[in-house]
């Protein structure tokens, strides 16, 4: 498995890069992922999107056709998305907008929210409800919320309740290996029509 696991905080040495940086390990201890990568919106951040990227803008080429390789190279994902204000980022919220190319079309998705305190239920509603409609991806029916991270997924075991989370991980881990056999298929059916019905309804 090929995975990209697009980290969604806008800070730098975010507390989400830090679980990004863990599930990354943990899928390379498990021999989950043959190759994988972070693409971290805190360090790398996008310009927000605007119409000329339909038409081929050059610059937005420059920035977008190396992200998109890495996107199209992968079979699966994991989205790991802070709780702003009860929101997504826009930083992530932006991401969603520049693929509609079949980058992450028909790919299995692990979402991840990341709360510092008891909250994140809300960016995975608003993930599943509004990210995925022209870029099609696929989240997982599974998903991980990461509270009172700056206590949890450290080096330090920190009681039981980190000891739970890092086994559901790992059982999250173990499904999305999974889902991305599985849509190997799909992908390889020739159902898929992206240019007849390239946007979402």
């Amino acid at each position: 498995m090929n995975l990209a696991i697009i980290c969604g905080s806008q800070q730098p040495n975010s507390q989400s890069l830090k679980v990004a940086k863990f599930l990354q390990q943990r899928l390379k201890e498990q021999s989950l992922s043959q190759q994988s990568s972070i693409l971290d919106l805190g360090e790398q951040p996008l310009a927000l999107w605007d119409p000329s990227i339909w038409s081929g803008d050059e610059q937005w080429q420059a920035v977008l056709n190396p992200i998109a390789d890495r996107l199209k190279q992968a079979d699966a994902f994991i989205v790991i998305a802070p709780e702003y204000h009860g929101m997504v980022p826009a930083a992530l919220k932006n991401f969603f907008l520049m693929w509609g190319n079949g980058e992450l079309a028909h790919k299995p998705a692990l979402l991840v929210a990341v709360s510092a305190a008891v909250g994140g239920a809300y960016p995975i509603a608003e993930l599943r409800m509004s990210s995925y409609k022209n870029n099609r991806i696929s989240y997982m029916p599974e998903h991980l919320i990461i509270r009172n991270v700056a206590k949890v997924l450290n080096e330090e075991l920190a009681g039981e309740e980190d000891e739970k989370l890092r086994q559901r991980i790992d059982y999250s881990l173990d499904l999305l290996a999974e889902y991305s056999k599985a849509y190997e298929g799909l992908r390889a059916s020739g159902v898929i029509d992206l240019k007849t019905w390239r946007n979402g309804m």
